[in-house]
């Protein structure tokens, strides 16, 4: 399970639904007493972001005029973590045909140079 905390109009269909059903599962495990401490030291996802990103999800699915009928229960948690953005981009450019082109549609020039040295080399491969 992962947070990919980028645009979420840098998403194709299947990581925007497939990242909202995860922190659905992350709210599941805490609710449960399961850890997610794996994910966490592993900088996959941000627990302090799990409302606002669900909500960011959400309106984005609505928008592509997907539904959506699934609220998040709260949980009482201090856990917080942050995502390498730069390595979201460079995974789903990598995995992913789609995120690749939305990526590269959403993404201004400058915002595309934020990314690492060693991801950059891999943009400009693909510009």
């Amino acid at each position: 399970m992962r947070m990919w905390m980028i645009n979420p109009k840098c998403l194709c269909s299947k990581h925007l639904r497939g990242e909202h059903y995860e922190i659905h599962k992350l709210i599941g495990n805490l609710l449960h007493g399961r850890s997610i401490q794996g994910y966490i030291s592993g900088h996959l996802v941000e627990p302090q972001n799990f409302y606002s990103r669900h909500d960011e999800l959400a309106l984005e699915m609505i928008q592509r005029g997907m539904e959506h009928k699934s609220p998040l229960v709260k949980v009482e948690f201090n856990i917080e973590c942050v995502v390498n953005k730069n390595k979201s981009i460079a995974d789903l450019m990598d995995r992913c045909p789609e995120c690749k082109e939305r990526i590269l549609k959403e993404m201004t020039n400058e915002e595309i140079r934020h990314v690492t040295s060693h991801d950059q080399l891999q943009l400009q491969s693909t510009l």
